[in-house]
């Protein structure tokens, strides 16, 4: 397989086997795509869940059932989500 870098990344990946951590241009682009496997992998559980939750909600609104919206209480629990993961 070839794979071609922009001049950006070759000077990265370069940068990254010159610090010593990785022994060749390989490892970092390996790790590097293992990353990003993760990463669209914890995206696509984190679109589920949220798919999972607004779900019934539609349901509902399909059955023409309303709930009262707690805008404030939304905002106030996103405040804290956005606390915890700083």
């Amino acid at each position: 397989m070839h794979v071609s870098l922009t001049d950006r990344l070759d000077h990265y990946v370069r940068e990254k086997v010159n610090s010593g951590l990785y022994n060749n241009a390989s490892e970092v682009i390996r790790e590097a795509l293992r990353d990003k496997i993760a990463a669209e992998e914890t995206h696509a559980v984190k679109l589920q869940k949220l798919r999972d939750a607004i779900d019934p909600a539609w349901a509902q609104a399909d059955r023409g059932e309303t709930v009262p919206f707690d805008l404030d209480g939304v905002l106030s629990e996103l405040d804290e989500e956005a606390r915890k993961r700083a």
